[in-house]
């Protein structure tokens, strides 16, 4: 694919985007062959919703767990974009017709204070951790539009749509994490009063600092920096769940405390 396909690959998924309908899979002459070009595409993607939702404020992780990685044909997590107004504060609440099918996710959300940057690599848990400021519980926010796909085209079609993000929920900042066992943190998701589903910060990847090191090392290698104060979620430690209007959320995190949210 050359330049011009990734933008009308963009502007096709914009325009099916705005239909505010489950989107069409991409024509084949615009369809990513490989992990790198569904990257591009999705940068011409972001381009045009960041003219609606600002620019970008940070990433956000995924497939993050074995099990996922495999039913993708993938043997490393992905990557996507948080846009400045998706980012919301707890509790928050989620107009449902704001979204096609609305589902949330319990994760580990960092904001750094320091630029991650590709001088400082090979990139490790313990190098990451020197540049960020705070942690705290997270909703990630998904907004699940694309067709139920498997193995590799489900990848490339997930990384060119973004992942699906439609936002995240952060709840109270935590600055005085570093004595903190993140490995064994509990995380659990309760929907209407009734737990959905719980899990531990080891689920994700061993550590949930792991999937930013492998962010940190893939921007390196692409001469890329990781910025300060950016957000960064890093994977879900309860698989996606999906709401309905009237719904409410809560998630909880060992040592990090709450995130609430309703859908009215």
């Amino acid at each position: 694919m050359n330049t011009d396909n990734f933008v009308t690959a963009g502007k096709f998924l914009f325009d099916q985007y705005n239909a505010n309908k489950e989107m069409e899979p991409l024509p084949k002459h615009i369809h990513p062959e490989s992990i790198e070009e569904a990257y591009s595409i999705q940068h011409e993607y972001l381009s045009l919703l960041s003219q609606t939702y600002g620019q970008p404020v940070g990433h956000k992780l995924a497939y993050t767990t074995n099990t996922m990685q495999e039913r993708a044909g993938l043997t490393e997590p992905c990557a996507g974009i948080i846009l400045g107004s998706t980012v919301y504060q707890s509790p928050a609440v989620l107009n449902h017709t704001d979204y096609i099918k609305l589902g949330i996710e319990c994760e580990i959300a960092v904001i750094l204070g320091s630029d991650i940057t590709p001088a400082a690599s090979p990139h490790t848990i313990d190098s990451v951790g020197g540049s960020i400021e705070c942690i705290m519980p997270a909703f990630e926010v998904v907004d699940f539009r694309t067709p139920d796909l498997q193995g590799m085209e489900r990848a490339l079609t997930a990384i060119s749509t973004n992942i699906s993000n439609a936002g995240v929920i952060l709840g109270d900042a935590i600055y005085d994490w570093q004595n903190l066992d993140l490995q064994r943190a509990r995380g659990e998701m309760f929907i209407n009063g009734e737990s959905v589903g719980h899990g531990t910060g080891a689920d994700i990847m061993g550590h949930p600092f792991a999937p930013l090191v492998w962010l940190a090392n893939k921007f390196s290698a692409e001469n890329k920096t990781i910025t300060a104060s950016s957000v960064i979620i890093t994977g879900s430690i309860v698989t996606p769940k999906y709401l309905s209007k009237d719904d409410s959320a809560t998630i909880t995190i060992t040592n990090l405390g709450e995130a609430h949210l309703s859908v009215g």
